[in-house]
């Protein structure tokens, strides 16, 4: 199912369809991404596309109006771009979505003044952001993050050091998270926007991985950041962070529903020109079977990841909604570019075909903001929690009859 008929559902409202209509003729003056040659000419393409999305107005679907404390983020809006951006290339998807993450602490729980200075350029992509959470030994873990921030008079000291930042190196700020150091555990964790050029930050290493992007180990070292730059109320950055990605969970779902839909749309064209043993390969019935099972797990996955960002929209979300559209759109999205790339054959390993960049782009989503692994705990948890609560009312009941209640002797008599 395109993205026309997927608008058709009842999730959406006319000014989404005017969104994709927005988005789709900004994308056809720009060609398809490829993988940049050098760490400088794929940092200057994320440079550009963040600039050229603030000025087509794309990037005020990911970060709030800064004049307005009250702004929320449209879940559908968001989605959708990052569906539709994928389809054209990864780092247009990671352009627009790390602008987002990296301004959502500053949205919840920003000052006004906070807001006008961060949000204002980054909505304009003026200014680019970044959102430095993960360590090396606190990943999914995150009460196990060791990087410390001293109060010091009216100021905080940070020592330690952040890794696997997105837009790490090319950003103009990051959102940090450190615990003092008496703390243990969640408790303590406490967010800094801290400017890029604040002495005591470092660059410690840049990163390189399957699906080329800016990524990079930040280190502090007696990095000294005033009073003002805190962000949220002190010990409550653990909280922050988890409604931070809550926000974006959904939507790398809506990414990996964007490569799975690539990847369908380029496996049913090969197979339709495909000649093998006097047929076309379409004419084969594994082949028919094999498009069968890709579309039905796009289309799975695009029911889940649209109504969990309705239901947050609605003010009916819940992180299970969530934990499920994440799961199953970057598992379904994994299948399906592999399938792809397997009709492919030959041709879907060489280096440079879209099919194999989709297979280094899609895989990293199975991990971050949450690996599948996390995802099912979370799914778990809550249904479990969930019968304990349905089944709590019967095991409160006492264990003798009361004055008007029969034994059960009684009853079955």
């Amino acid at each position: 199912m395109n993205m026309q008929a997927t608008l058709a559902w009842p999730f959406f409202e006319p000014r989404h369809r005017d969104l994709l209509r927005q988005a789709d003729a900004w994308l056809e003056a720009r060609p398809a991404w490829t993988a940049p040659q050098s760490r400088a000419e794929m940092d200057e393409q994320c440079r550009r596309l963040v600039a050229g999305m603030g000025q087509a107005g794309l990037l005020a679907h990911a970060v709030p109006d800064p004049f307005d404390a009250s702004a929320r983020i449209d879940t559908r809006a968001v989605c959708l771009l990052r569906d539709r951006l994928a389809q054209h290339g990864a780092l247009f998807d990671f352009a627009f979505a790390m602008q987002g993450l990296g301004s959502a602490a500053i949205a919840l729980d920003g000052t006004p003044a906070q807001r006008q200075r961060y949000l204002a350029p980054a909505r304009a992509g003026r200014r680019i952001a970044a959102f430095a959470l993960s360590e090396a030994q606190a990943g999914s873990d995150v009460g196990a993050l060791s990087c410390a921030a001293r109060q010091d008079g009216d100021a905080y000291v940070l020592d330690g050091e952040k890794t696997w930042i997105s837009n790490g190196g090319i950003a103009d700020h990051y959102v940090v998270f450190a615990r003092d150091p008496r703390s243990a555990g969640a408790k303590g964790i406490s967010a800094f926007i801290v400017d890029a050029d604040t002495p005591g930050l470092e660059i410690a290493e840049r990163i390189d991985v399957l699906s080329p992007h800016p990524l990079a180990t930040l280190k502090f070292t007696a990095c000294r950041v005033a009073g003002g730059q805190s962000l949220g109320e002190p010990g409550q950055g653990f909280k922050l962070a988890m409604r931070t990605l809550d926000i974006f969970r959904t939507s790398v779902g809506a990414a990996a529903l964007g490569f799975s839909r690539r990847a369908l749309q380029e496996a049913t064209q090969h197979a339709l020109q495909r000649e093998m043993f006097g047929k076309t390969l379409a004419d084969f019935q594994l082949t028919q079977a094999r498009l069968s099972q890709m579309a039905t797990q796009t289309d799975a996955s695009a029911l889940l990841v649209y109504r969990a960002a309705w239901a947050r929209d609605a003010g009916q979300g819940s992180s299970r909604d969530a934990a499920m559209a994440k799961l199953a759109a970057t598992e379904h999205a994994q299948q399906v570019v592999d399938a792809a790339l397997q009709m492919h054959g030959g041709l879907g390993v060489r280096t440079g075909h879209i099919i194999e960049q989709l297979y280094r782009d899609v895989r990293a989503l199975r991990i971050y903001e949450g690996a599948t692994e996390v995802q099912h705990l979370i799914i778990g948890r809550d249904l479990l929690r969930e019968a304990r609560e349905r089944s709590a009312p019967a095991a409160a009941l006492p264990s003798t009859p009361g004055p008007n209640r029969a034994t059960p002797n009684q009853e079955r008599a």
